[in-house]
């Protein structure tokens, strides 16, 4: 019988995870959707802290797909970065991106958001 590393493991666990993120999921999405929905103006959340706070830490990826597939009207899509305050869109999407931020009164240093000034937080009370 062959044992499993643990690094073979956790391989295998992020590929089932990235393989699960990339199909739909209507409670996840759901999830995902009422985190989103619950972010203020002025302020942002990472794809990772939307993921962990509907109750699906790792899935930083299928929140990205989710924004992906929904209408953009229907969701305030621009208030969702990447980790670090980046925006990881590209072109002119990054470009409505920064625009509709600032618009809310966001600010950048540089390429980033200012994160100790924007960042949202989801309360307990928000949390699943």
């Amino acid at each position: 019988m062959r044992r499993e590393t643990a690094a073979t493991v956790s391989r295998k666990l992020i590929r089932r995870i990235i393989k699960a993120g990339v199909r739909p999921n209507e409670l996840r999405d759901a999830a995902f959707r009422q985190r989103i929905l619950s972010i203020p103006r002025g302020k942002v959340a990472t794809y990772g802290q939307v993921a962990a706070a509907a109750g699906y830490p790792l899935y930083h990826r299928a929140v990205a797909r989710h924004l992906r597939t929904t209408p953009l009207e229907s969701l305030p899509w621009q208030r969702v970065i990447g980790s670090g305050g980046y925006i990881k869109l590209r072109f002119d999407a990054a470009a409505e991106q920064r625009l509709r931020l600032e618009l809310e009164g966001v600010r950048f240093w540089g390429g980033k958001v200012d994160l100790f000034a924007h960042q949202h937080t989801f309360g307990a009370w928000e949390l699943d």
